[in-house]
């Protein structure tokens, strides 16, 4: 990999990551380069990854293999093809969503992209996809007749680790590469880092639930109580707001405090309304763009912990 860290995200990187995300392609643009290219690598070879261990049209077996040999072909990119991995998705597509489909497609595109990469970005990127990888294949291995049922809050969490503390952790180490100023925050980050993760995923899951549970994915324990999941993803996301405020505090980039702090106003204000109104509801345009505005005006006077700390669960 490029030792340099001065690369910048492609308009087809770019065009990908639209087709296949919501909140990522809303706050990976406000991270500076090249902090950006290396996230957006990392979120697109992260949700190949998903979107392997989601396919509702491929046995196990298949879902196994196609999550292993990622992973190999991960751990040494030498050693393999991503034009014959990609054709052999293509030519029989775990998922129908047209944005993944088109991102399996192009994965050849997003290995390129990586070769840019320093070699310390790259290490972190590869070795927490690998990660994700091998968790993920822990729970297809569970699954019966396509279902997966998780039996408990702790194998809940064991889950959301596996799906998103993992990238936590992964975007930490990255976020870290060449700012000193958040090198006295390091220990701190790193334990907050996958308690980040699982309060967005606790969120959509959350949110999701009844297409989920439609598809044989049931993540919610029938043994739970609800009630102590939307506390857990409550607490969780006071975790993630106090890892956001620091960075702001340190003086963080900018870019990187937004990054950060957006998904936790969005996750927040869709909790209340799912909470509300059930499995499903979502916020509106209307209101994500009034979030946003107001995290630009917090930015402008430096008061992002201000604003997080208010919304508080």
């Amino acid at each position: 990999m490029n030792p340099s860290r001065t690369c910048v995200t492609t308009p087809l990187l770019d065009h990908l990551l639209q087709g296949s995300s919501r909140t990522f392609a809303l706050t990976i643009p406000l991270l500076p380069e090249p902090t950006r290219l290396e996230v957006t690598v990392a979120y697109l070879l992260f949700r190949i990854a998903d979107t392997i261990e989601d396919s509702n049209r491929w046995p196990r077996p298949k879902k196994l293999r196609a999550l292993r040999g990622l992973a190999s072909f991960l751990e040494d990119p030498s050693t393999g093809n991503p034009a014959e991995l990609a054709s052999s998705w293509k030519a029989d597509p775990p998922i129908e969503h047209p944005g993944y489909l088109e991102l399996l497609a192009d994965f050849p595109a997003v290995m390129r992209a990586a070769e840019s990469l320093s070699p310390e970005a790259w290490r972190w990127v590869s070795t927490h996809t690998v990660r994700t990888c091998h968790a993920m294949s822990s729970f297809v291995e569970r699954e019966s007749e396509g279902s997966l049922r998780l039996e408990d809050l702790r194998d809940l969490r064991a889950y959301c680790y596996a799906v998103a503390g993992i990238v936590g952790e992964m975007l930490t180490e990255l976020f870290l590469l060449d700012r000193e100023m958040l090198h006295p925050l390091a220990e701190s980050m790193r334990e907050e880092a996958p308690i980040f993760g699982e309060a967005l995923q606790m969120v959509n899951i959350l949110k999701d639930r009844a297409h989920d549970a439609g598809e044989g994915r049931r993540y919610l324990p029938e043994a739970i109580d609800l009630s102590e999941v939307f506390a857990l993803a409550r607490r969780d996301l006071d975790t993630a707001a106090r890892y956001s405020s620091r960075l702001e505090r340190a003086g963080a980039d900018r870019g990187l405090v937004a990054f950060t702090a957006l998904p936790i106003l969005l996750a927040r204000a869709t909790l209340d309304r799912v909470e509300a109104d059930g499995p499903g509801s979502r916020i509106t345009r209307g209101e994500v763009a009034g979030l946003a505005a107001r995290l630009q005006d917090a930015l402008e006077e430096r008061s992002v912990a201000t604003l997080l700390g208010s919304l508080e669960g």
